[in-house]
Formats: C-alpha cells, structure tokens, sequence
C-alpha cells in the first residue's frame, strides 16, 4: 500500500469513527509505525482535511454552528464548572490558548463536548499531576468554542459571567 492510499484510508477511518482514534491504533491497522501515522496526519492536514486532535486521537472536525471565542481566568476548581458551563448550554470547547510573552500563542485542542469529557479531562489533570496552561498566564486563557445558534453562546456567555469566569468575548472568523 502506498502512503497516498494509506492516507485515504486513514481518512475513510476518521469520517466513519465516531469518536477519536489514537495514532497506534491506526499503526497497528496499517502495520506501520505510530511516526508514519503521524506524518501521514501532518500531510493530510497539509492538503486541507480538517484533522483534530485531543488527548485521545485523532478526528475529522465536522463543521456545525458559529465559532466564538471567550476568554477566561479561573484556578484550577473553576475548570469543571467552566467546561460544565459551556456544554450544558449548547457548546463544545474546542481548544485553549495562552498568550505566552516569550512563545506567543501556545494551543492545544480539547475537544470537550459533554460532562462527562469534561469530568475525565479533570481527572486525568489530577491524576497526572500536570499543569493547565493557564498556569503559565495566571489562569488567563482563551477557548474557542462552537455553538448552534447565538441564543446558547448568550446562555455560555452569562453562565460564565454568573460564575466569575468570564474575562471576555469574542467571534471568530465575523
């Protein structure tokens, strides 16, 4: 199999999954390593399919709703209430970033789309011992997130302000 036939099938496997397949899943598919799956990702991105990634795999981003942007700042406590916030109004969490004075902008998808996405994220943040990156800017972040309609980004947004979260707001792509 060449690597162009690979890299089809590889996206035939994220459209049909419904949820993230991890990159040794699919080199164990393909007989090839976890690096060659990677890369044929890295290419695939390259050639404007729109693979996500998250702590669980990878995935075709399916385009739904409005995207918007809302900054927050909140401990590490407020992060469940945040996620909670967000996805029992009508929204996923789609990723974070921090404006790093030395790096620029630093991301990482989530990906969060229900309570419990949002409960596992949290405990795998606790049982790791890891850092959210809002550590690195004094709990200030930035979250893009989707949602259906305007009316469930005004329910997000004055959630997050009722619960002190809320820094800003934004539209992204407007």
């Amino acid at each position: 199999m060449t690597g162009a036939e690979r890299r089809t099938k590889i996206t035939e496997i994220l459209t049909l999954s419904k949820e993230a397949v991890s990159a040794t899943k699919l080199a164990a598919e393909f007989g090839v390593t976890r690096q060659i799956i990677v890369s044929d990702l890295a290419l695939l991105r390259a050639e404007g399919k729109p693979v996500g990634a998250d702590r669980r795999g990878y995935y075709l981003k399916k385009a739904e709703g409005i995207y918007k942007t809302v900054i927050c700042r909140h401990d590490v406590k407020g992060a469940a209430e945040e996620f909670n916030a967000i996805v029992d109004n009508g929204g996923k969490v789609l990723n974070v970033i921090v404006e790093h004075p030395l790096y620029g902008n630093i991301s990482a998808e989530l990906n969060v789309t229900s309570r419990y996405d949002a409960e596992e994220f949290v405990r795998k943040t606790e049982e790791s011992n890891a850092s959210f990156l809002s550590d690195l800017t004094g709990g200030l972040h930035i979250h893009t997130i989707s949602v259906p309609d305007e009316k469930s980004y005004e329910r997000i947004v004055a959630k997050l302000r009722a619960l002190d979260i809320l820094a800003e707001e934004g539209s992204v792509g407007e």
